[in-house]
């Protein structure tokens, strides 16, 4: 099965990825770094030099670049925070669905009064649910709130969006509207790695955020050999 990743800073610390091909594609909207092995390849959504922090990622040139090498479905991994008592960090979670009311949404239509209709295809999601359980306990049908960052949300924001969804993050929603626009199958995963600001008696910072990521990397390494293991035998 042919199918591309995109994931984020839970690669930057990974050696799984480390003997892929190293390559580059120029799209209309930019150069991507990606690594390629077999029908696999994988993107840092902050690039794989100095990363950059989420309100800068280029994602109209990250989803071009896997549009233009031809793939149709996209696993994507995000990092995000919990807004629920019952989601603690270390959960497996996909988005079924998303609100990102901060900033307007990611386009290809610049020029064109077009656009699609919003959505994760999540086509994947059965086969990944079914196929890693019962080692991984994935929690589906989650929604995903969306940030501008680069800094985490105030005390005051988190209990404005604690009723909006189920997790926080700064990526996922752009990811997923413009692979809708380019006719890409967008599949959601996500580990919690913090309870978001201010939720029970929880503090984060940018340092104790890297702590917390750095702390689920073996899982997030397990995960993705599964993972790659599942869709190269399909």
């Amino acid at each position: 099965m042919k199918v591309a990743f995109i994931s984020g800073t839970s690669i930057v610390n990974s050696s799984l990825f480390s003997s892929w091909e190293q390559c580059r594609i120029d799209t209309v909207y930019g150069s991507v770094a990606y690594r390629k092995k077999g029908d696999h390849v994988i993107i840092n959504r902050h690039g794989f030099g100095v990363p950059l922090p989420p309100h800068s990622i280029n994602c109209r040139a990250n989803v071009r670049a896997l549009a233009d090498l031809g793939f149709k479905d996209v696993i994507s991994l995000n990092s995000v925070g919990s807004l629920k008592a019952d989601l603690p960090p270390g959960t497996f979670v996909s988005c079924s669905d998303y609100v990102c009311l901060q900033q307007g949404p990611a386009t290809f239509f610049d020029s064109e009064l077009k656009g699609g209709a919003p959505g994760i295809a999540n086509n994947l999601i059965p086969l990944l649910l079914e196929s890693l359980a019962p080692e991984f306990n994935i929690h589906a049908g989650k929604v995903y709130v969306q940030m501008k960052g680069p800094r985490f949300e105030t005390k005051s924001e988190v209990q404005i969006i604690k009723d909006w969804g189920d997790v926080v993050g700064m990526t996922a929603a752009f990811e997923a509207d413009l692979c809708t626009e380019a006719g890409l199958n967008y599949n959601s995963l996500a580990l919690i790695d913090n309870y978001a600001n201010g939720l029970f008696n929880t503090e984060i910072d940018f340092v104790r955020f890297k702590e917390l990521v750095k702390d689920n990397q073996a899982r997030v390494n397990r995960l993705f050999s599964r993972m790659l293991e599942i869709v190269s035998a399909d």
